[in-house]
């Protein structure tokens, strides 16, 4: 077993990351990338300029593999876009030598099991290395063996569909080519798709609000072109944000700035709006939906833009043993710290290989898809999550426990209903009570969870993110 390698699923910021802290420790690595390139989801949205700037975007231990290589750091003030991301960090830390040598392009993981046995074999299953189904680019299939998995394989090619009940809406199958899910580039590569018409955009995320500010600089130079704003919710603080007290000033502004826009009209804005179906009437498309119990009609509009989020890809898995966390498809511990119901970035505790770990051992899902579908997945966290499972993989387990995980205010946190519990901004030094009160739970007892369904009763000490 310890002469196999550790596979790291994706060679996205999270993946390089991985594979960097475990060359670090001198730790045998392969990364798969299905792409022929690293970075190549992140290409997709390439034209988005990212609200944290570079100083939060680099891994630390990146920063020792390009420097021998003579690469330059950025402006840690700056804000890159995506595809200055890729340009400017991923590329030249795929291309180093170290991980140049370890880094297959084209190579799709379809599959992850154990050696010789099913997910229902108990006896010396620890003892047996993975196995990965492997798909080429040339459409072969192999099986590749590997002591430990890392899976950052993201979630950006698995977007929610514009059904409020997390199914698609009727008839969003058959008009499919009509709706574009994430984030286009409205002002250059796709201007033609969007330019003089009316464009309807799902959602209450910073997606979204990328798309509606982009469109309404789109419409002053192409008359005709509008924009139609449909939320699910009706409470839109997290996106308009906390403005001069979110700690990211440009995650603040992009906010300001929606919130403006639809103040002045700009930007017609329907919230509470749970979509239902989309047909298509003399050429257009019409949106069907209800808003307080009643029938509403959003149309005709000429395209949809589904801002709607994304969600983790569960078949990888199916034959291991894995716990999710039963509503946010995150590992199971880590749902509580991370619940979008009660946390905003800066309220998500440290977190680390004990609450990414799976019953089946030496199996972790780091980086967006570790969080399932919570929405408050910052870059910075990949990064501490990958350095811990690097330690523990290590056997290292001081520095593998001693997660240190500061992230930036929103302005706009939600702290859970009983104060301390899992809620307010990180602090500087964190237990584990967060992990304990899952593990609690799950087995039936009392104790400070959060949310719905984790309600606690009054707690008589501090808990989930106070220091020890």
């Amino acid at each position: 077993m310890t002469e196999l390698p550790v596979a790291v699923i994706g060679a996205g910021p999270v993946g390089l990351a991985a594979a960097a802290n475990l060359i670090e420790r001198g730790i045998a690595v392969k990364v798969y990338e299905a792409g022929r390139e690293a970075g190549k989801n992140i290409r997709a949205w390439g034209h988005v300029r990212l609200f944290s700037p570079w100083g939060f975007n680099i891994a630390p231990a990146a920063r020792g593999l390009l420097a021998e290589a003579g690469w330059e750091e950025p402006d840690g003030q700056a804000y890159p876009t995506g595809a200055e991301l890729v340009d400017g960090y991923l590329a030249p830390l795929a291309a180093t030598p170290s991980l140049a040598s370890v880094i297959e392009y084209g190579a799709r993981i379809t599959a992850v099991g154990r050696h010789g046995i099913d997910k229902v074999v108990s006896r010396d299953r620890e003892q047996r290395p993975f196995v990965l189904t492997v798909v080429g680019d040339d459409g072969v299939t192999r099986r590749d063996q590997a002591r430990a998995v890392i899976d950052a394989s993201g979630t950006w090619t698995s977007p929610n569909p514009i059904g409020a009940g997390g199914l698609a809406a009727d008839g969003e199958e058959a008009l499919k080519d009509r709706i574009a899910y994430g984030i286009p580039d409205v002002s250059s590569r796709d201007r033609s798709t969007y330019a003089g018409r009316t464009t309807l955009v799902i959602g209450a995320g910073h997606s979204a609000a990328n798309v509606l500010l982009d469109l309404d600089e789109l419409s002053a130079a192409e008359p005709g072109t509008k924009a139609i704003w449909a939320t699910r919710g009706r409470d839109l603080s997290r996106v308009f944000g906390g403005g001069g007290d979110d700690q990211l000033a440009a995650r603040g502004d992009l906010g300001q700035r929606l919130s403006r826009l639809v103040a002045e009209g700009r930007i017609e804005l329907v919230s509470g709006f749970a979509v239902t179906g989309v047909r298509e009437q003399a050429g257009m498309l019409v949106v069907d939906g209800d808003v307080g119990g009643a029938g509403r009609i959003i149309g005709p509009v000429d395209r949809i833009v589904a801002c709607t989020g994304q969600r983790p890809d569960l078949s990888l898995t199916r034959e291991l043993r894995i716990e999710f966390d039963p509503w946010l498809e995150s590992a199971r511990t880590l749902g509580p710290m991370i619940d979008p119901n009660l946390h905003s970035c800066g309220s998500v505790p440290p977190h680390g290989h004990r609450e990414l770990a799976h019953p089946e051992p030496g199996f972790y899902i780091a980086g967006i898809k570790s969080y399932g579908r919570a929405p408050t997945f910052l870059m910075l966290t990949g990064y501490e999550q990958v350095r811990s499972i690097a330690a523990a993989l290590a056997g290292d387990l001081v520095a593998a426990d001693d997660v240190r995980l500061g992230l930036p205010e929103t302005g706009v946190c939600k702290a859970a209903p009983s104060g301390d519990c899992c809620g307010g901004p990180a602090p500087v030094e964190a237990d584990a009570c967060c992990a304990a009160d899952a593990e609690a739970k799950a087995e039936g007892q009392l104790g400070c969870g959060c949310g719905p369904a984790r309600q606690p009763e009054p707690a008589t000490s501090s808990c989930c993110g106070k220091a020890a």
